[in-house]
């Protein structure tokens, strides 16, 4: 995902062997917990790299060969960080940010191809990626008691989190059912797309400064 002639290599190894690409899901990420001031420019271009250019790489190796089909489906794995950015991930929200954006306006530009993007948004998984997130290696300092609070509600939520299976089900009804671009998949995925969408943001900024741990709104 992080080589551009891997990525064209793999693409043309698929081609050679199946004859076209009927779907493109763009899965691999990685994931960063700590203060957006404590990152290092090194530490968010990583997060970058694989979450944002390494989808990109794969879609430029992959696309011309679905335009020429006219026919085809991207599925970008996104989060529910893409549209609900929560503390101390700014990087990684940015970077599903940057993902949900380059998704809907590729969109517009290939659908007269008969190609369609799709974002999968899953919540917090069972998987290694949210078990096993790196930290930003300079000390936590004076974030240290808000960031403790979230890894511990983060490693908490985690433990009763569904399995990939759900994503994966997602996926697939991605592929067979009717398109839909945005959706979320697992846990409380849905309910906090729709508390995104519906709740006024007032409400949401409070509640997810309780969910983890933080005191209250201030105002200025």
């Amino acid at each position: 995902m992080t080589d551009d002639a891997s990525v064209s290599d793999f693409v043309q190894w698929v081609l050679s062997e199946a004859g076209k690409i009927d779907v493109l899901i763009n899965n691999a990420g990685v994931s960063l917990v700590g203060p957006v001031e404590n990152t290092s420019p090194a530490e968010a271009q990583a997060v970058f790299d694989t979450n944002v250019f390494g989808p990109l790489r794969m879609i430029r190796a992959a696309l011309p060969s679905m335009r020429a089909a006219r026919s085809g489906l991207i599925i970008n794995i996104s989060s529910v960080l893409g549209f609900l950015p929560a503390p101390f991930m700014g990087i990684y929200a940015s970077s599903k940010h940057a993902l949900e954006g380059l998704s809907e306006s590729l969109d517009h530009e290939i659908r007269e191809f008969n190609v369609r993007v799709v974002l999968v948004q899953p919540t917090f998984t069972n998987t290694n990626l949210d078990v096993n997130a790196a930290q930003t290696e300079a000390p936590l300092g004076a974030y240290a008691t808000q960031a403790d609070a979230t890894i511990k509600t983060v490693q908490a939520q985690i433990k009763t989190a569904p399995s990939p299976l759900a994503v994966a089900e997602k996926i697939l009804a991605a592929i067979n059912g009717p398109y839909k671009m945005r959706q979320p998949a697992g846990g409380q995925a849905t309910l906090l797309s729709r508390l995104r969408r519906f709740m006024p943001a007032n409400a949401v900024d409070s509640s997810l400064r309780k969910t983890f741990g933080f005191g209250k709104r201030t105002t200025s």
